[in-house]
């Protein structure tokens, strides 16, 4: 059982004013977040990534608000001590701000997460106002924006050119202004992260972003060679896990095969009465 104690919204400023940087990772399941409850992580965002990397759709637009809900729901049973953002699905959020305050409060009250995330800058401003008016915590997410693929062309890094780059710059200034508690920066130059993170007086966690953010995110899945689809340029794999799983599955097959599996010691040998003893 963890013996840390789990961060809040003020923490994360608190850590942003006094310069200490923290981490977050993506998980999905109840397993793994209990996995990320016992270690130093502050925060998991149960992420729409969940398409690529859980339900193998290849991209998060396929994942619905009920199938968030379920995976977040998992998480905070396994986390209790780790602070979880749940993410607000494709179309669940871009129709209204009614909608928007809905997902939100279903995402809270159902799923049970800390916050909410969503992606886009200055055009979902609106959309972070009212929730945040709702009185529901939100981070903001600009640059790459998974949602948005077929619209950004693929999976790109953003803000490469000047007109860009103060776009998003113009993006993160609007969603603080609204009201957002932090900011998700994705696949952008690190002098454009490092600009962005130090105008905004709010937390800003890169993921693929650079050194100088305020925190830092890496996928559970990628960071201990897991997933195999998609390595992008700014994961490191801190573990190599999977060959070993694939050697532990092999293992009990040839153990079954040889029948030297399950022994005694794996075995109920109770007697019954009327049938064979082993």
């Amino acid at each position: 059982m963890s013996d840390k104690k789990k961060c809040t919204v003020k923490d994360f400023q608190r850590y942003k004013e006094e310069g200490q940087k923290w981490t977050w990772t993506i998980c999905y399941d109840y397993t793994f977040a209990g996995i990320v409850d016992e270690s130093k992580t502050e925060m998991i965002l149960v992420g729409d990534s969940l398409g690529n990397v859980i339900t193998g759709d290849g991209s998060t637009i396929p994942v619905t608000l009920d199938i968030i809900i379920h995976h977040i729901r998992s998480v905070v049973k396994g986390a209790p001590n780790t602070f979880v953002v749940g993410d607000m699905p494709f179309g669940t959020y871009n129709v209204s701000n009614e909608q928007a305050v809905m997902t939100a409060n279903r995402i809270m009250q159902e799923g049970g997460s800390d916050c909410v995330k969503l992606e886009g800058g200055a055009k979902m401003a609106p959309r972070i106002r009212a929730i945040v008016d709702a009185g529901i915590p939100v981070m903001a997410h600009i640059g790459l924006t998974p949602q948005s693929i077929s619209q950004l062309g693929g999976f790109k890094v953003q803000g490469k050119d000047s007109s860009v780059a103060d776009q998003l710059l113009a993006d993160a200034l609007a969603v603080e202004a609204a009201g957002a508690f932090a900011i998700c920066l994705e696949c952008m130059p690190v002098g454009v992260a490092k600009k962005i993170t130090e105008t905004v007086k709010i937390p800003c966690c890169g993921i693929g972003a650079g050194i100088y953010c305020d925190g830092q995110e890496l996928n559970m899945y990628d960071m201990t060679g897991l997933f195999k689809d998609l390595k992008p340029k700014f994961v490191k794999h801190y573990a190599e896990l999977r060959q070993p799983m694939v050697d532990a599955l092999n293992a009990f097959y040839d153990d079954t095969v040889a029948g030297t599996f399950p022994t005694p010691e794996y075995s109920y040998n109770a007697k019954v009465e009327g049938y064979p003893v082993d």
